[in-house]
């Protein structure tokens, strides 16, 4: 067995098993959902606050969150519009990754009172956007999809709506963890998207994912969980489902894993969380992706590239693809004076130092001015949404990264 299905495991683990007593009972979260994120999470902390829709091409129904004003009162949308931000949250998670912590400590809250116009993305699956032109949440075909459509589909919904709603005005994105893989695919693959971009900050970037380094990922290795979840026709992968947490279970029972210490067995040994943060994500997250998502992120650790799914077999890649194998993203492509801000952690165990040096050598042409890396030695993977200084120590920079950019 290949430690590709790893990640695969672990990017259902970081909550499943915590999570499983702590986050609260599916009728909750669905009223959670009815109240919506502006009700529920911004507009109590006196920001003004919109709810948003957008279909992509493949009929997928999307809930996005426009923070229209700082705690001040001040409007961002006034006078033809503040400079636009796009934050897009990672696997498993949803728009909330931005809001967990308090207005000081959150990068939603902290852009708003800096007078930008903040715009909270929701992918497909998440309980924000389960919607659908035509099909039911319930149907296994809802889950036919996997990153390369949020790439290509989600994302590209998602930046034309807002590049359209701020005047077009040209868009800062932020990603963390997989909104940094499908800023990058969609960067190198769809080049219409720089000309609505102003930059693109990278949170913890997960890129090339053959060097993953966490224990539990490592020893769920012999499962191939996705694979055999995929093969027995379970399409949804929810982590708080009795198939996926029977499995884990039985993980949690090998030699060597602990699963006492369940996030830092999976995301690397976070500085700076505290209680409060760890609860409202647990009270939130995780959210369900589809089975289809986790097999192609297995298949990148396993081959050590960022390609598009592969349906293992010559002739399916052949109809969908027109060649035998899956097409590569090439970073590399992306435009050399297209702003960048990467920034990683020592103690990821996600998006490894070793991979993201390699991202750093494939984005190696961009000019010297354009591409800003940020390392911080004591972060790991969660520490960039929910580290308490997480505001002086990365989004900080970040700003001051965007304000080059707006000159």
């Amino acid at each position: 067995m290949s430690r590709g299905s790893s990640c695969l495991f672990g990017l259902l683990v970081v909550m499943c098993v915590g999570a499983s007593a702590a986050r609260p009972a599916p009728e909750e979260s669905l009223g959670a959902a009815a109240n919506g994120t502006c009700r529920s999470r911004v507009e109590p902390f006196g920001y003004g606050c919109e709810e948003h829709t957008v279909t992509t091409q493949d009929g997928y129904i999307l809930s996005l969150q426009r923070i229209t004003s700082g705690r001040g009162g001040e409007s961002a949308t006034s006078g033809g519009g503040n400079v636009p931000v796009l934050l897009q949250h990672g696997l498993m998670m949803d728009g909330m990754t931005w809001l967990m912590n308090s207005p000081n400590e959150s990068l939603g809250y902290i852009l708003a009172d800096n007078g930008y116009d903040v715009w909270i993305a929701n992918t497909r699956g998440t309980v924000y956007s389960l919607g659908h032109t035509s099909l039911s949440s319930s149907d296994p075909a809802y889950w036919n999809w996997s990153w390369d459509e949020l790439a290509s589909n989600d994302l590209s919904a998602m930046l034309q709506y807002v590049y359209d709603q701020s005047a077009q005005q040209k868009v800062h994105y932020v990603g963390h963890s997989l909104g940094t893989l499908i800023a990058l695919a969609a960067l190198s693959d769809q080049q219409q998207h720089v000309s609505m971009l102003r930059s693109a900050g990278l949170l913890s970037p997960i890129s090339f994912l053959n060097k993953v380094s966490s224990p539990l990922a490592l020893a769920a290795a012999d499962v191939f969980l996705a694979e055999a979840l995929y093969w027995l026709g379970i399409d949804e992968f929810d982590p708080t489902g009795t198939a996926v947490h029977g499995l884990l279970t039985d993980i949690c029972k090998l030699p060597g894993v602990d699963c006492y210490h369940l996030m830092t067995s999976f995301t690397g040994d976070n500085c700076c969380l505290d209680n409060s943060s760890v609860q409202t994500f647990l009270a939130h997250e995780p959210q369900a992706s589809s089975t289809k998502n986790m097999v192609h992120l297995a298949q990148m650790i396993r081959r050590g590239i960022i390609a598009k799914y592969d349906y293992g077999d010559a002739s399916d890649n052949i109809k969908y693809y027109g060649q035998a194998t899956p097409p590569v993203y090439n970073v590399s492509a992306i435009p050399d004076d297209f702003p960048l801000f990467l920034s990683s952690g020592g103690r990821d165990s996600l998006s490894d130092v070793q991979d993201v040096r390699r991202l750093e050598q494939a984005l190696k042409p961009h000019d010297s001015d354009t591409l800003t890396v940020q390392y911080l030695a004591d972060y790991a993977h969660a520490d960039f949404v929910l580290a308490g200084n997480a505001k002086e120590r990365v989004y900080g920079p970040l700003m001051a990264f965007f304000r080059l950019q707006d000159k």
